[in-house]
């Protein structure tokens, strides 16, 4: 189960978080650490922080862009603090590792870590289903991010050892990161076709629509029935204008 969970750390500043948040993984049996653009990498200061974790730092994969970075994910988890308009699923870091010790048997998940200043931003959080939030003190809330990820990932740890569940085989995978994102742009340009919604004012519909089908956990077949309803509508459409 631990195999298949990603720490990805988004656009992180100082060097020493990262040596520190691979030390606070192989403390807690996790190895697979993910980087998006991050300000200074390698640095010998992230492998002082290591302390020993240099092999995660060795093999840390470093990305252009979060998307690169969770596509070939099926659940995508944001650790945020922050509040929204507009309602998400938020766990706490042991719910969520309750519910990983099972999904995590048979799926890729990524754990997404923000800046230290200013966490994920809202388009960050729009490629996940669901947030992670660390309870804490309401009047000192600030948690360093290394600290954050070994909180995440000790609970991910002591989950893994409670449940042994062979996870059902599934009649089709979960659709990945990457497959979803190719479903909202083929959705947003089908809905723009039909004058559905104004492309100036769209940010809102498209952030409640993609919340409404990440609740769905749709599967690979799902998508593809979705995209097929989208493609024949806009088919339609175009043999009537002709």
């Amino acid at each position: 189960m631990l195999t298949n969970i990603r720490i990805v750390l988004v656009a992180t500043t100082h060097p020493g978080n990262i040596g520190a948040v691979a030390r606070a993984m192989k403390n807690m049996c996790l190895q697979d650490l993910y980087l998006v653009t991050p300000k200074i990498f390698p640095s010998a200061d992230a492998t002082s922080r290591a302390s020993g974790a240099d092999d995660l730092l060795a093999s840390a994969v470093v990305c252009d862009t979060l998307e690169e970075a969770i596509a070939d994910c099926e659940i995508v988890i944001g650790a945020s603090a922050r509040s929204r308009t507009i309602s998400v699923p938020d766990e706490s870091p042991r719910s969520c590792a309750e519910r990983l010790a099972v999904e995590a048997q048979d799926k890729k998940v990524a754990i997404l870590f923000g800046r230290e200043n200013s966490g994920l931003t809202n388009h960050e959080l729009d490629l996940c289903q669901t947030l992670l939030h660390i309870p804490s003190n309401a009047h000192y809330s600030s948690l360093n991010i290394a600290a954050a990820v070994q909180v995440v990932c000790y609970e991910l740890l002591v989950a893994s050892k409670q449940v042994a569940v062979q996870p059902q085989k599934p009649e089709a995978p979960l659709a990945t990161s990457a497959q979803m994102e190719s479903f909202f742009t083929h959705l947003y340009q089908a809905l723009n076709e039909i004058g559905f919604i104004n492309p100036e004012k769209s940010t809102s519909i498209m952030r409640r629509l993609r919340r409404v089908y990440h609740r769905a956990a749709l599967d690979t077949q799902e998508l593809d029935i979705l995209r097929g309803i989208l493609k024949k509508s806009t088919a339609i459409l175009h043999k009537k204008d002709a």
